[in-house]
């Protein structure tokens, strides 16, 4: 890939996972309602969420929709970092997203960890939402 300019565009590697909402864990179905997006050459650890309430009524007609979204919104506060999130919240971005995405047998869960790489790893995080989630 060659930048305006003649030169290359640097491109870093970058990790992502989804967030996914398995509002019955027994059954195992889920939707995506999320992606995390970490770059360490960027310094960058970042997330969105889009929560289709219809997609995931069809799977629990009696799902906690508002519980979902505030376990949305905490890896959200996370990634943001700083004395809302906790005590994850002083760490550096890698340690947040390793936080982050480990394993958990709740109604929010994060999938497995894929890498690509990216020029902009916060236009990654609208470009992963838009592709795998809405």
């Amino acid at each position: 890939m060659s930048g305006g300019s003649g030169g290359a565009v640097r491109r870093d590697v970058f990790e992502y996972a989804l967030l996914r909402v398995v509002p019955r864990v027994e059954r195992g179905e889920m939707i995506n309602a999320g992606v995390l997006v970490y770059c360490r050459a960027q310094g960058f650890v970042g997330g969105r969420v889009h929560l289709d309430e219809a997609r995931l009524r069809c799977l629990d007609a009696g799902v906690d929709v508002a519980g979902v979204r505030a376990a949305l919104g905490g890896y959200l506060g996370v990634c943001e970092g700083g004395a809302a999130a906790g005590q994850a919240g002083g760490d550096e971005p890698g340690r947040r997203f390793r936080w982050l995405t480990a394993p958990r047998s709740t109604v929010v869960q994060p999938g497995p960890i894929h890498t690509g790489l990216t020029a902009d790893a916060r236009a990654e995080v609208e470009r992963l939402l838009d592709l795998l989630v809405r």
